[in-house]
């Protein structure tokens, strides 16, 4: 055991990256436990070189802030914590450095986890996301353990940990799924056991917020002072020994500053120069000119006066990109971002500061209040009067995760992300802001491309050499004979066809030609580039969009149905589920919709037992589909339905046909007559199952007179009414809605939306906005839509109780703050009106005080 106690770090070469949390005399004890267990250790006190990189075979560092972090990345290098060495020496052999990455990344890194009495299916999961973020599991209470996961304080393990009050953090399972929900780590204090916060804090408790130190000198990129560098002059090592420095003349500093910052940088040991390929390091303000491009080609340092100011305060290196405002900024906008209004709240301090600046580096507007011409809100926590506010407006809510993550990516990310709209019960996610880091890969793509100098070489080569090109582009079938040899093996599945060219198009591919050339060897520069790769190229493009093209097209197939593609598999029951054949992979042709998934063996014998689509249904009140235990006769009704042609949908904007036992007040009938929807009896339903064949709607009509009567239309004028209406009954409306209505908010949008109007959430807590979006968006029907009726009203609808009745005062308020007349109606007047597809006076549904009092007496 001793000999191989002593080779344990065998054949390793590790560089140990000294810092603040590691600082040099640590270094040095770690490299002499090194050296004894058959290491070669080397200690830099700054970034390593490249060189060092590439030859060690693990690199210690407490985090990813030195220069060449990057490189080992890409290189395959391990780079771990110095609790690596410890773990290693502990069980006498070299540990996973997985579980001692200080990649921010793997957030979980420092947990070892162990679980008490969860059920068995919350174990696993916990287990299971503890690894992939870097952390470990022990079934057993060991010394290792940092985290027990419980639901009380009643197991054997915690009784445990309490009884010998072991320094482990007893914690409910919702920690764990709030920080994989998040991508972060997020303090422990409110899920502790045995007084969890997150269980007797009540909902309106203000959310506490801590001091984000990680912030400190990094919520800025455009610092206005100086920091005092006595902090630097003071040392007898700088930051800045040795190091060659550029400062950029678009930093717009005063010659005063700019003597200071010399002087500072000077006395630490560094050079100022003004030739960009003799520094190391590079300090400017944008992503754009010569300057930038050519430092950061050479694989400079790059960064802002910000990141070369913390530098100054803290003595310590760290990587420009692990702080988004500690790299230049561009003048362009995220695509995307231009236009969009963006709000904050519950944001405090340095995190507030920090996602200003970085809303208006992104390219968007931060403004100081919310409104309603708002886009966006970022909130740190989801209970707060402007969070309610933006919810009623129909505002993005999100947390500061989708603008980090927007601008790492320099690409608008979706708020469909549930991870940018999960706020933890009693967290307040200021706390965490900052951690996000830039990826170099990215920057290089958007810019500062590698291939943009080479391309523009190639154009000039190519420029002269023209009058040689017109012939090898004239002749393009006179190569040598192994170059056609290898053509014709690549083309092979792809059938190239041929066509005459003129001789204009020859001469404008002529001149085009030599610029998308991209790689020409220096010492062939003279030569004509060959059109060869060019060709090889167009044909393995070829072959691949026909090996995906099935993929494609089962893509196109899957955005047209509802939901469309972001809310993962479909069950082999869903009626609008594709159905995939397998062994016909190469064909392109659209698959047709299926209802139950089952994949034929044979293309022309699926296409013979399912005809086409030639009936989208929708069916509303059929009672043999009602109750429990009726799941699977209704599964196996509509595949049948479908061998016949029919397609059974939920949603009303894709019905063509509507079956009811009678006229209905239900969501599905109600919204579909606003699409005029032929409408017959269920017996149609029942027939065609019957009979096993597609009948004749017409001879299944629905005849109501009794609801007819009662409702006071005709479904025959409400049929013909829809169709003049096409959609626009309600065109210009703006109806509110109250939230604990019967028959529930969600019900009455769809269908004044279905209808054309516009629908929002009513609380009473901030104002009415003066114009509806639509109004705004349809510019071209002004002067049709200004003689509507309607368009100088605003509409709540309500019931009679004393709890709807406290809102009407300050709906009537508000709607006079905008110069609008209130009407507070029952939800009838809408029923109606979408029943009947004609707009109705609110006079007869209108609710007052009056009639309060009369429904409690």
């Amino acid at each position: 055991m001793a000999e191989e106690d002593l080779k344990l770090f065998d054949q390793c070469r590790i560089c140990i990256v000294c810092s603040n949390d590691l600082p040099l005399e640590t270094a040095e004890q770690l490299a002499a436990l090194i050296e004894e267990y058959g290491g070669e250790p080397s200690i830099h006190q700054s970034s390593p070189e490249k060189e060092d990189t590439i030859e060690c075979t693990h690199i210690i560092a407490s985090n990813t802030h030195f220069h060449t972090y990057d490189l080992a990345r890409k290189t395959l290098i391990p780079v771990v914590k110095p609790s690596w060495i410890h773990t290693s020496l502990a069980k006498l052999k070299v540990a996973n450095p997985r579980q001692h990455s200080p990649d921010p990344r793997l957030f979980l890194s420092d947990v070892v986890v162990t679980c008490g009495d969860i059920p068995e299916g919350d174990k696993d999961a916990i287990v299971g996301g503890v690894v992939a973020k870097g952390g470990l599991y022990s079934p057993r209470m060991t010394g290792m353990v940092t985290h027990l996961v419980d639901l009380t304080t009643d197991s054997d393990k915690a009784r445990l940990v309490l009884t010998k009050k072991l320094r482990v953090k007893i914690v409910l399972p919702h920690w764990f799924d709030d920080c994989l929900k998040l991508g972060q780590r997020i303090d422990e204090r409110p899920y502790t056991l045995p007084d969890p916060e997150i269980m007797r804090a009540g909902f309106d408790v203000p959310v506490r917020s801590h001091e984000n130190k990680g912030l400190a000198g990094a919520s800025t990129p455009e610092p206005s002072t100086m920091p005092t560098p006595s902090r630097v002059t003071g040392d007898k090592t700088s930051v800045f020994s040795g190091k060659s420095i550029m400062l950029s003349s678009d930093l717009a500093i005063g010659s005063h500053m700019l003597e200071s910052i010399e002087a500072v940088l000077k006395h630490g040991g560094a050079t100022v120069t003004s030739n960009v390929e003799d520094a190391d390091w590079l300090i400017c303000r944008f992503r754009e000119g010569v300057v930038y491009r050519t430092a950061s080609r050479l694989d400079k340092t790059v960064g802002n006066l910000a990141w070369l100011y913390h530098l100054m305060t803290f003595n310590t290196y760290t990587r420009p990109l692990s702080r988004l405002l500690h790299y230049p900024i561009s003048r362009i906008p995220i695509p995307g971002f231009e236009g969009l209004k963006i709000s904050l709240s519950n944001y405090v301090g340095e995190a507030r500061i920090y996602l200003e600046n970085l809303i208006a580096a992104a390219g968007a507007e931060c403004t100081k209040t919310l409104k309603q011409e708002n886009t966006h809100l970022i909130t740190a926590h989801g209970n707060s009067e402007k969070c309610s506010a933006a919810r009623e407006w129909g505002l993005q809510v999100v947390n500061h995760l989708w603008l980090e993550d927007s601008y790492a990516a320099w690409k608008l990310q979706p708020v469909s992300n549930p991870r940018y709209s999960h706020f933890p019960l009693r967290t307040n996610l200021g706390d965490v802001a900052g951690q996000k880091m830039l990826d170099r890969d990215v920057l290089e793509q958007h810019f500062f491309p590698a291939e943009a100098v080479q391309e523009r070489q190639i154009a000039q080569r190519g420029a002269s050499s023209r009058g040689q090109n017109k012939k090898s582009m004239d002749q393009p079938e006179e190569k040598p004979r192994e170059e056609s040899g290898t053509m014709a093996e690549t083309s092979h599945g792809t059938p190239q066809v041929k066509a005459k060219r003129s001789r204009r198009t020859s001469e404008t591919k002529q001149i085009q030609t030599p610029a998308r050339s991209r790689l020409v060897p220096e010492d062939k520069e003279n030569e004509t580039p060959s059109s060869t790769n060019s060709r090889k190229s167009k044909e393995a493009a070829a072959a691949r969009l026909h090996e995906i093209a099935p993929d494609i097209a089962l893509y196109e197939k899957e955005t047209k149905r509802v939901g469309g593609v972001i809310y993962g598999g479909r069950r082999k029951s869903d009626e609008d589920r594709v159905a995939v054949n397998p062994k016909k992979r190469r064909s392109i042709e659209p698959q047709e919709e299926s209802c139950d998934g089952e994949q034929a063996t044979d293309t022309k014998r699926q296409k013979k037992s399912r005809p086409p689509i030639s009936m989208h249904l929708l069916i509303t009140g059929y009672q043999k589909w009602v109750g429990k235990g009726n799941e699977r006769k209704e599964d196996a009704d509509k595949r049948h339905l479908r061998e016949l042609g029919i397609m059974v949908v939920q949603d009303a904007r894709r019905c063509t046909h509507l079956a009811a036992p009678t006229i209905l007040r239900t969501a599905k009938f109600v919204n579909a007559l606003a699409y005029a929807p032929v409408i017959m009896h269920t017996d149609f339903v029942d027939e065609c199952l019957k009979q096993n064949e597609l009948l004749e709607p017409k001879d299944f009509p629905l005849v109501d007179k009794a609801a007819e009567s009662k409702y006071h239309i005709s479904l025959a004028s409400a049929l013909q009414n829809a169709k003049n209406n096409q959609n626009k009954l309600l065109r210009g409306l703006r109806v509110f809605c109250i939230e604990d209505i019967r028959g529930g908010f969600e019900a009455f949008k769809s269908i004044v939306e279905a209808n054309g109007g516009e629908c929002l959430l009513f609380r009473g807590r901030l104002a009415l906005s003066h114009n509806s979006r639509r109004e705004e968006s349809d510019d071209e029907d002004e002067e049709m839509q200004s003689d509507e009726p309607g368009r100088s009203e605003v509409y709540l609808l309500s019931g009679p109780e004393q709890k709807h009745a406290r809102l009407w005062p300050r709906f009537r308020q508000l709607a006079g703050d905008i110069k609008r007349s209130p009407r507070i109606v029952r939800v009838d007047w809408l029923l109606d009106m979408a029943m009947s597809q004609k707009l109705r006076a609110a006079d007869e549904y209108e609710l007052n005080e009056s009639l309060i009092e009369a429904t409690e007496d």
